[in-house]
Protein backbone atom coordinates (compact mmCIF):
# COMPACT_ATOMS: atom_id res chain seq x y z
CA UNK A 1 0.00 0.00 0.00
CA UNK A 2 1.42 3.26 -0.96
CA UNK A 3 0.76 7.16 -0.83
CA UNK A 4 -1.13 6.97 -4.02
CA UNK A 5 -3.43 4.19 -2.67
CA UNK A 6 -4.03 6.01 0.65
CA UNK A 7 -5.36 8.77 -0.93
CA UNK A 8 -7.85 7.29 -3.36
CA UNK A 9 -9.42 5.60 -0.13
CA UNK A 10 -9.23 8.36 1.31
CA UNK A 11 -11.38 10.26 -0.95
CA UNK A 12 -13.79 6.87 -1.09
CA UNK A 13 -14.24 7.38 2.23
CA UNK A 14 -15.53 11.49 1.63
CA UNK A 15 -17.32 10.09 -1.42
CA UNK A 16 -18.85 7.30 1.34
CA UNK A 17 -19.49 10.25 3.70
CA UNK A 18 -21.65 12.18 1.29
CA UNK A 19 -23.52 9.17 0.41
CA UNK A 20 -24.06 8.97 4.09
CA UNK A 21 -25.30 12.53 4.15
CA UNK A 22 -27.89 12.42 1.00
CA UNK A 23 -29.18 9.30 3.58
CA UNK A 24 -27.64 6.55 1.39
CA UNK A 25 -25.83 3.53 2.49
CA UNK A 26 -21.66 5.02 3.42
CA UNK A 27 -19.85 3.83 0.28
CA UNK A 28 -17.82 5.61 -2.11
CA UNK A 29 -15.54 4.07 -4.73
CA UNK A 30 -13.04 5.96 -7.81
CA UNK A 31 -11.90 4.53 -10.52
CA UNK A 32 -7.98 4.73 -11.59
CA UNK A 33 -6.66 4.33 -14.64
CA UNK A 34 -3.26 2.00 -15.09
CA UNK A 35 -1.05 5.44 -15.08
CA UNK A 36 -2.86 7.07 -11.73
CA UNK A 37 -5.13 9.21 -13.07
CA UNK A 38 -8.68 9.18 -11.86
CA UNK A 39 -10.99 7.98 -14.81
CA UNK A 40 -14.38 8.08 -12.38
CA UNK A 41 -15.81 8.01 -9.26
CA UNK A 42 -19.07 7.66 -7.77
CA UNK A 43 -21.16 7.10 -4.34
CA UNK A 44 -23.61 5.12 -2.90
CA UNK A 45 -27.47 5.90 -4.49
CA UNK A 46 -29.65 3.02 -3.21
CA UNK A 47 -31.67 4.81 -0.86
CA UNK A 48 -32.68 8.27 -3.04
CA UNK A 49 -32.78 6.30 -6.00
CA UNK A 50 -34.64 3.77 -4.82
CA UNK A 51 -32.52 0.89 -6.77
CA UNK A 52 -31.03 -1.78 -4.61
CA UNK A 53 -28.55 -1.86 -7.41
CA UNK A 54 -27.27 1.59 -7.67
CA UNK A 55 -23.77 0.44 -5.97
CA UNK A 56 -20.83 2.69 -6.81
CA UNK A 57 -18.80 -0.23 -7.47
CA UNK A 58 -21.03 -1.56 -10.29
CA UNK A 59 -21.94 1.82 -11.52
CA UNK A 60 -17.99 1.95 -12.25
CA UNK A 61 -17.39 -1.19 -13.61
CA UNK A 62 -20.11 -0.32 -16.39
CA UNK A 63 -18.72 2.91 -17.03
CA UNK A 64 -15.23 0.80 -17.56
CA UNK A 65 -16.75 -1.42 -19.58
CA UNK A 66 -18.54 1.10 -22.05
CA UNK A 67 -15.54 3.15 -22.28
CA UNK A 68 -11.95 1.51 -21.70
CA UNK A 69 -10.50 -1.17 -24.06
CA UNK A 70 -10.42 -4.93 -22.05
CA UNK A 71 -6.14 -3.66 -21.55
CA UNK A 72 -7.28 -0.87 -19.93
CA UNK A 73 -9.41 -2.42 -17.68
CA UNK A 74 -7.20 -4.87 -16.87
CA UNK A 75 -4.53 -2.21 -15.72
CA UNK A 76 -7.40 0.00 -13.87
CA UNK A 77 -7.66 -0.29 -10.30
CA UNK A 78 -10.83 0.78 -8.08
CA UNK A 79 -10.31 1.71 -4.56
CA UNK A 80 -13.54 1.38 -2.49
CA UNK A 81 -14.68 1.84 1.12
CA UNK A 82 -15.58 -1.12 1.21
CA UNK A 83 -15.75 -4.87 0.01
CA UNK A 84 -17.65 -5.54 -3.07
CA UNK A 85 -20.91 -7.36 -2.55
CA UNK A 86 -21.49 -10.49 -5.04
CA UNK A 87 -23.47 -8.14 -7.48
CA UNK A 88 -20.80 -6.10 -7.70
CA UNK A 89 -18.07 -8.46 -7.31
CA UNK A 90 -19.38 -10.35 -10.25
CA UNK A 91 -19.88 -6.87 -12.56
CA UNK A 92 -15.84 -6.31 -11.86
CA UNK A 93 -14.94 -9.66 -13.23
CA UNK A 94 -16.94 -9.15 -16.55
CA UNK A 95 -15.63 -6.02 -16.96
CA UNK A 96 -11.83 -7.05 -16.78
CA UNK A 97 -11.01 -4.62 -14.53
CA UNK A 98 -7.35 -5.68 -12.86
CA UNK A 99 -7.73 -4.51 -9.16
CA UNK A 100 -9.59 -3.53 -6.46
CA UNK A 101 -8.52 -2.16 -3.12
CA UNK A 102 -10.80 -1.91 -0.39
CA UNK A 103 -10.70 -0.23 3.24
CA UNK A 104 -13.35 -2.69 5.19
CA UNK A 105 -14.43 -6.02 4.28
CA UNK A 106 -17.63 -7.19 4.04
CA UNK A 107 -17.24 -9.20 7.53
CA UNK A 108 -16.14 -5.90 10.04
CA UNK A 109 -18.77 -4.13 8.22
CA UNK A 110 -21.72 -6.71 9.04
CA UNK A 111 -20.47 -7.11 12.76
CA UNK A 112 -19.84 -2.86 12.90
CA UNK A 113 -23.23 -3.17 12.18
CA UNK A 114 -25.00 -6.25 13.89
CA UNK A 115 -22.53 -7.76 16.38
CA UNK A 116 -23.01 -11.67 16.45
CA UNK A 117 -26.68 -11.32 15.09
CA UNK A 118 -26.63 -10.20 11.73
CA UNK A 119 -30.15 -10.28 9.23
CA UNK A 120 -30.21 -12.76 6.78
CA UNK A 121 -29.65 -10.76 3.24
CA UNK A 122 -30.86 -11.45 -0.18
CA UNK A 123 -28.15 -12.51 -1.23
CA UNK A 124 -25.12 -14.46 0.17
CA UNK A 125 -21.84 -12.59 1.01
CA UNK A 126 -19.14 -13.87 -0.39
CA UNK A 127 -15.20 -12.72 -0.59
CA UNK A 128 -14.78 -10.38 -3.96
CA UNK A 129 -11.90 -13.59 -4.94
CA UNK A 130 -14.02 -16.55 -4.68
CA UNK A 131 -16.72 -14.48 -7.05
CA UNK A 132 -14.37 -13.05 -9.48
CA UNK A 133 -11.24 -14.77 -9.13
CA UNK A 134 -8.78 -13.21 -11.74
CA UNK A 135 -9.32 -9.83 -10.08
CA UNK A 136 -6.60 -8.87 -7.71
CA UNK A 137 -7.84 -7.57 -4.39
CA UNK A 138 -6.28 -5.75 -1.49
CA UNK A 139 -7.85 -4.74 1.83
CA UNK A 140 -8.54 -4.07 4.23
CA UNK A 141 -6.26 -1.28 4.97
CA UNK A 142 -5.96 -0.97 9.11
CA UNK A 143 -4.87 2.76 9.25
CA UNK A 144 -8.40 4.07 7.58
CA UNK A 145 -10.92 1.62 9.30
CA UNK A 146 -11.86 3.95 12.15
CA UNK A 147 -12.93 6.77 9.39
CA UNK A 148 -14.92 4.68 7.29
CA UNK A 149 -16.33 2.84 10.34
CA UNK A 150 -17.69 6.27 12.21
CA UNK A 151 -20.23 6.55 9.15
CA UNK A 152 -21.57 2.91 9.85
CA UNK A 153 -23.95 3.55 13.10
CA UNK A 154 -24.49 0.19 14.70
CA UNK A 155 -28.36 -1.62 13.37
CA UNK A 156 -30.41 -3.90 15.33
CA UNK A 157 -30.67 -6.98 13.81
CA UNK A 158 -34.66 -7.70 12.23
Amino acid sequence: MNDDDLNHLRRCIALAGDAAAAGDGAFGSVLVSGSGDVLAEDRNRETSTGDPTAHPEFALARWAAMNLSPEECAAATVYTSGEHCPMCSAAHGWAGIGRIVYVQSAAQLQWWRYGDNPPAGPVAALPIQQVAPLVRVEGPVPELLDEIRALHPRRVAE
